[in-house]
């Protein structure tokens, strides 16, 4: 018998599995190799951006390429500074767990991209934003899951880094203030390949097995 023929808008049960591995090795990335990343694969990867969900159609994402020696310089020694804070935190042999991890590749990833959200944006005419104006920055970190995956599609790695200082950030980069920070991306070729997250192999927290659902 003939296999059922795939339709516009579905998918091959192929097509599936190679999405769930796909899924499976989207790793939070922090060391990377030097390598220079191709324009056009990164020019490819941004395209994300525009085939991402977002409220009203907004689009509020916005883009920053930290590219020059200052403005790199600036934003790792942010997450130096917010890191040590984190570290003074921690107490016992949680401290000494948070000591040893990596939690940045900022030292060495060739392609940086500070992420923020427009909160100001005509674009969408406030449709679907009016009650919860937060969606905006959700459909921003829709977009980066996007992003995520076409990078990791090229075999590219993201990591995504949060120990930051957001306003001392925008300062930095000079950011208009109606923009909101929501994360600051590490790109590049991964060091290794693994498809367990690197807390997890490093004895910090564990994945839980199964989804928290709930019916009402």
């Amino acid at each position: 018998m003939p296999s059922d023929p795939v339709l516009p808008g579905r998918f091959s049960p192929d097509f599936r599995e190679d999405l769930a591995r796909l899924m499976r090795w989207r790793r939070d990335v922090r060391r990377f190799r030097t390598d220079p990343v191709d324009e056009a694969i990164l020019a490819r990867c941004l395209k994300a951006f525009s085939l991402a969900p977002s409220v009203g159609l907004s689009e509020p994402w916005r883009l920053i390429r930290v590219k020059g020696a200052v403005a790199r310089a600036a934003c790792l020694d942010n997450f130096r500074c917010a890191n040590a804070a984190a570290l003074a935190g921690q107490q016992g042999d949680r401290a000494r767990d948070y000591g040893r991890l990596k939690l940045s590749g900022m030292a060495e990833a060739p392609v940086q991209l500070a992420v923020f959200c427009d909160d100001a944006t005509p674009k969408g005419h406030g449709l679907g934003a009016a009650t919860m104006p937060e969606t905006r920055a959700y459909s921003v970190v829709g977009a980066i899951t996007l992003f995520w995956l076409a990078l990791r599609a090229e075999g590219l790695g993201l990591g995504w880094v949060s120990i930051l200082d957001p306003g001392r950030l925008m300062r930095d980069l000079d950011a208009p203030a109606h923009w909101r920070f929501i994360g600051y991306l590490c790109i590049g070729w991964p060091e290794d390949e693994d498809d367990m997250p690197e807390l997890e192999r490093e004895g910090w927290e564990t994945r839980s097995p199964d989804l928290h659902l709930e019916t009402r």
